[in-house]
């Protein structure tokens, strides 16, 4: 069954955050995630957005989204980020 990715982004030095972006697309195809969404103001219908950036990535299951987040790849993207980003994650299974 599918599962999502849920991510808020706020960027604070957009430079920096543009080497995690070059590092992060190559492992999210490896792993096969889809980009569903990304919307840099999304419209807010509820509540107040904590982030300026929210994006929603699909994967086939949540063991192949858990093995693209642990993976020795992403976590050279995760590290050009620091400083540069803050994320707020969020695993969701899907539901059939």
């Amino acid at each position: 069954m599918a599962a999502y990715l849920h991510i808020h982004i706020d960027v604070s030095d957009p430079e920096r955050f543009g080497r995690y972006q070059e590092l992060a697309r190559p492992t999210m195809k490896a792993f096969g995630a889809r980009l569903l969404s990304k919307a840099k103001a999304p419209e807010m219908l509820e509540g107040e957005r904590s982030h300026a950036v929210t994006v929603l990535l699909e994967f086939d299951d949540e063991a192949a989204a858990n093995r693209w987040y642990a993976s020795p790849e992403y976590a050279e993207a995760i590290e050009a980020r620091r400083g540069a980003a803050t994320f707020v994650t969020t695993l969701l299974p899907g539901v059939s």
